[in-house]
């Protein structure tokens, strides 16, 4: 009986269709998994059971056992005879090792012949990097990862300053534009102490292309975007954009960091969900804690928001209208989708589609 489970997440190029594959997406934080415990998850309308076993080893296997569908992620660990930590269905007692293959099915008597081993539910390569769990969602389950997962700039990997979580009713391609959208700040977020609704002016910025995305070049940060002044000094910040859906600023001010992580996942076509995390080792995020999460909080309602408001007009499915320079950042998204997606279906390198180029508006 092999495993006949093959099915995969789509992909699809279009925006607002399908998703990437053969990429890695965030999961969870390594500091959710504690030893022993098992998580259920959904990722590209997929179930998959992220779990570390009682002696620390983090795996993921599809989380629906392959005898009467019920969630793997329902049982228990269980230790067999020869040590090997096996995660046993609450149903019937099926056990799975670590690798997907059934390990023990405890309704056979010992005159039956079956070759239990033959039976798998899907494994899927799952990475711990910088304190955050990373899983491998490949167009064909058979394939290993062929790149590792990003690294990120700055204090990173110790006990974030903040983490706060959302799930946005959208498609990860809407979330994607809507969280690099330059121009929507003054109308979505209007709190006195991030900035003025009054106070807009035309901005110039450089971009350059970087490993699978693009970056805003570091530079100082508007005069007009108040939350800076609380870290004092002079804040030079740098903005980067990476497939699949990471977002991430990094502030310098002297030798004092902070990096602001934002990472989509998708859960299902219609649902992404939003994890913000930020590390620093500036005192300010000692002091003004409270405050900081406070306003991370609100920003993301905010976003969330305004994407239901968004989905009265996009359930009638219209065009969308681009423009320069405000909207060039989601129109090198979309480029850098269709790139990614041919690269893989042609077995080629990739190439960055973006250029560099200074972008101009109006915020």
């Amino acid at each position: 009986m092999p495993d006949g489970e093959t099915r995969t997440a789509r992909s699809d190029s279009r925006f607002g269709q399908g998703f990437l594959t053969d990429t890695w997406y965030v999961a969870a934080l390594a500091a959710d998994l504690k030893p022993g415990r098992l998580a259920r998850h959904e990722i590209l309308g997929e179930p998959v059971l992220l779990g570390r076993s009682k002696s620390g080893a983090l795996f993921a296997l599809r989380d629906i056992c392959p005898h009467r569908a019920a969630p793997l992620s329902a049982g228990r660990f269980h230790t067999e005879v020869s040590g090997v930590e096996t995660v046993e269905c609450p149903y019937h007692g099926w056990r799975f090792g670590q690798d997907g293959a059934c390990a023990a099915i405890p309704s056979l008597v010992s005159d039956q012949d079956l070759e239990v081993g033959r039976i798998r539910v899907r494994r899927y390569p799952v990475a711990e990097s910088q304190g955050l769990v990373f899983v491998w969602m490949g167009a064909d389950p058979r394939t290993e990862p062929d790149h590792e997962p990003p690294v990120f700039p700055g204090v990173v990997g110790g006990p974030p300053k903040l983490v706060d979580r959302m799930d946005f009713d959208a498609h990860i391609d809407h979330a994607v534009v809507g969280l690099m959208d330059p121009a929507h700040g003054p109308y979505v977020h209007q709190q006195w102490w991030w900035r003025s609704s009054r106070s807009q002016h035309d901005k110039a910025k450089r971009f350059e292309p970087r490993e699978a995305g693009f970056a805003m070049v570091r530079h100082e940060p508007s005069k007009n975007s108040r939350a800076y002044a609380i870290l004092g000094g002079e804040p030079l910040t740098e903005i980067t954009f990476r497939l699949p859906g990471l977002r991430w600023e990094h502030i310098t001010v002297g030798r004092r960091q902070v990096l602001s992580l934002t990472c989509l996942t998708p859960v299902t076509e219609a649902k992404t969900r939003i994890t913000q995390i930020v590390w620093s080792d500036h005192p300010a995020f000692t002091v003004l804690k409270p405050f900081v999460r406070a306003g991370a909080r609100a920003f993301l309602r905010q976003d969330g928001d305004m994407v239901n408001l968004q989905n009265e007009g996009l359930k009638y499915d219209p065009p969308l209208l681009w423009i320069d320079d405000a909207d060039r950042q989601a129109k090198w998204y979309q480029a850098l989708k269709r790139e990614w997606l041919a690269s893989r279906r042609e077995g080629r390198p990739f190439r960055n589609p973006v250029e560099p180029a200074v972008l101009r508006w109006r915020s």
